[in-house]
């Protein structure tokens, strides 16, 4: 990972990171003014998302990105898998790292959305048909990534002799999985850079909704637990896992109970007020109150990179400038 990306510095916690996603954009100009944006507001990072309808291509905008900011790094958080064979997605990757000189984060995921597949005409496999071909492109792409000639032989894929040229400027690119599942989490402790958590249950009929009964903090206790002891597995070489967090819903006020129980009838009726201050995956409270808290979840928890929606672009600014050195 790079130096900013998580890497505890000197035995201490790992850096505060923060990045934007966006899948959103009418016109270029509209595209490189959001750029802009997330630039002067502190964020390390612009990431897009990967959707079949209503989303930008994942990657394509990056490239745009790269240009207008020199500094930001270039994530997607996350694509679905199914959708981007690992060799195919290691060459954009590397093209993407070149031209960026060195800016490239991949995040991967199993797929959830079947109107999506439908819509599309493609195949949405079981949920367990969906993790293991994740799992093995998890591991083709990292070899990939890393340089190797691969030859590989599995039940999803199979490459002979396959390599990424021209390779990609960095000398590891960082490769994030995210989900709200145990099997894609372990898939992350033993395989990837980071693991993204989005406390995300069971997908609503409508493909896009999911419960959110990973959102309590005794369920996030349950779901770190589990990383930790998948992590016991994993090789020394791939160094720390950084813990990344989707938050759905930043509000600051200075009114958080209030907010808080607004979103909660609203939205969130399965989650009581206090659950929605305690979990990590909303941010309500004032620019102070925010920037303890985190600190306390990397405490608790671990996690160090926090992405949000765009629509947090206004409010966030003040309290990634409250936990400078933090």
């Amino acid at each position: 990972m790079p130096a900013t990306a998580g890497a505890a510095g000197a035995g201490g916690p790992p850096p505060f990171r923060f990045s934007l996603q966006a899948v959103e954009a009418r016109s270029r100009r509209e595209w490189v003014e959001l750029v802009r944006r997330v630039d002067g507001a502190g964020f390390g990072m612009i990431a897009t998302a990967d959707h079949l309808g209503g989303c930008l291509a994942p990657l394509l905008p990056l490239a745009t990105a790269a240009e207008v900011s020199d500094r930001l790094r270039l994530g997607v958080m996350v694509l679905n898998n199914d959708l981007h064979h690992p060799a195919l997605l290691a060459r954009s990757a590397a093209t993407l790292d070149l031209l960026s000189d060195g800016r490239v984060e991949i995040g991967l995921g199993a797929g959830h959305a079947k109107p999506e597949y439908d819509r599309a005409g493609l195949v949405f496999d079981p949920a367990p048909v969906r993790v293991a071909r994740l799992a093995e492109a998890v591991v083709v792409l990292r070899r990939l990534l890393d340089g190797e000639t691969v030859t590989f032989s599995g039940e999803h894929y199979r490459l002979a002799g396959e390599r990424c040229d021209p390779p990609p400027v960095q000398a590891r690119v960082p490769v994030l999985v995210g989900g709200g599942g145990r099997r894609v989490h372990r898939i992350a402790a033993r395989h990837a850079d980071a693991v993204g958590f989005t406390g995300l249950g069971r997908t609503l009929p409508d493909g896009q909704r999911h419960d959110p009964s990973g959102f309590r903090a005794e369920q996030v206790d349950a779901d770190v637990a589990a990383v930790r002891a998948a992590s016991l597995r994993r090789l020394p070489s791939l160094g720390p896992l950084e813990h990344q967090v989707l938050v759905q819903r930043v509000i600051v006020t200075d009114d958080a109970h209030g907010a808080a129980e607004r979103l909660s009838r609203a939205h969130l009726p399965s989650l009581s007020a206090s659950d929605v201050l305690t979990t990590p995956y909303l941010m309500v409270g004032s620019t102070g109150a925010l920037a303890d808290r985190l600190v306390e979840q990397r405490e608790r928890w671990g996690f160090s990179h926090y992405t949000v929606r765009a629509e947090a672009l206004g409010q966030l600014e003040p309290v990634i400038a409250a936990l400078t050195g933090r």
